[in-house]
């Protein structure tokens, strides 16, 4: 069978699995009353089974595992991943069962990225529109570890509402799925596939309104997963220093977005651990933008990152500077409108029209 078959066959086996298996995973959380109950700051009304991304973990993992068993030179660098994502996705799993301290979350990601540079390695030199090669030398362990836990927990947090995650995934999947067949990286293309392939079978389930969220277990799994990609990436190219720029470019509204309203947050002097509805797509959607638009802005403003992201992997470096410089001006076009729309709603329920940032 070609590789182009084989990359088919494992595509529809793994969506079909995935949808398949997040279907009776929702009615087992059901009948064992795993549910989301809603509360002032959900986005949903009615109690909902939680931690159907299980499945996206268990379905990718043992699908990644399958290609290094074709491949068994590529044991080596999936032992690492594999550690690192099992550590995260069940403590994140005991976090959905019962609410455990955020120290040992932390704890567990900064595990799960020990994990992966010990196998994989750090980075040592980026390549950074405008900048060109920067040289990080020992802060780039720094730099990896911050990179791998920022990224995990940015997607858990942008985990709340209908479709969003599973979406984002979906795109940067097909990324690095393309980048990955592209460089030859068949670990790299074959994970990105599954990470495609899981969260459109999950989204068969959790596409407007949803039936069932998936959980820390999914975000948390998916964030770590994107994280270590460009790490992977790199490991097998070792000229590949453009890798963590391509690593951001695939999820740059989910970084963009958990950083603005951080540092948002921040300079307004308010709790910036504690729980908060103040994201760019809870404001939107907290103004009757409604789930399925949001999810597919977010999806499309990743897209237009993954085209920067090819362009900057072949290293057609004018191309990729001058389509970064989009990337700000597509954020500030995503703040007005959320903006406009809240504006909206307060002036058609009779509240007090003020402008709000």
């Amino acid at each position: 069978m070609s590789s182009m078959g084989a990359s088919l066959v494992l595509g529809l086996a793994a969506t079909a699995a995935t949808y398949l298996g997040v279907g009776r995973f929702c009615r087992w959380a059901e009948h064992r009353q795993m549910l989301d109950v809603p509360n002032e700051r959900s986005s949903h009304t009615r109690p909902t089974p939680r931690g159907g991304g299980l499945v996206i973990a268990a379905v990718t993992l043992l699908g990644a595992a399958t290609i290094a068993g074709v491949v068994p030179s590529l044991w080596s660098v999936f032992l690492p991943y594999a550690a690192g994502a099992v550590l995260v996705a069940v403590v994140s799993w005991f976090e959905d069962l019962h609410s455990i301290p955020r120290s040992v979350r932390f704890a567990a990601h900064l595990l799960g990225a020990h994990a992966a540079i010990l196998g994989l390695g750090y980075w040592r030199t980026i390549s950074l529109p405008f900048l060109g090669a920067v040289s990080l030398g020992r802060w780039g362990i720094a730099v990896t570890a911050l990179w791998i836990v920022g990224l995990t927990n940015a997607y858990n947090f942008m985990d709340g509402t209908d479709g969003i995650a599973a979406s984002q995934a979906l795109v940067a999947g097909i990324g690095w799925a393309l980048l990955g067949c592209t460089a030859g990286q068949p670990l790299v293309s074959g994970i990105g596939l599954l990470i495609a392939a899981c969260s459109l079978g999950f989204l068969g389930h959790n596409w407007p309104p949803a039936r069932i969220f998936m959980g820390d277990v999914g975000s948390a799994f998916l964030g770590y997963t994107l994280a270590i990609l460009p790490l992977m990436y790199g490991f097998f190219d070792r000229k590949g220093t453009g890798a963590p720029a391509v690593g951001l470019l695939l999820v740059w509204p989910f970084v963009f977005d958990a950083a603005f309203t951080f540092v948002r947050r921040f300079l307004r002097r308010e709790n910036v651990f504690a729980p908060h509805r103040s994201h760019l797509y809870q404001r939107m959607t907290s103004a009757h933008s409604g789930h399925a638009l949001v999810a597919l802005i977010y999806a499309g403003l990743a897209a237009a990152g993954g085209a920067l992201a090819q362009v900057w992997s072949t290293r057609v470096a004018d191309g990729a500077v001058s389509g970064v410089l989009a990337l700000p001006a597509l954020f500030l076009g995503l703040w007005a409108f959320a903006v406009a729309r809240e504006h909206r709603l307060a002036c058609s329920t009779g509240a007090q029209c003020i402008h709000k940032s």
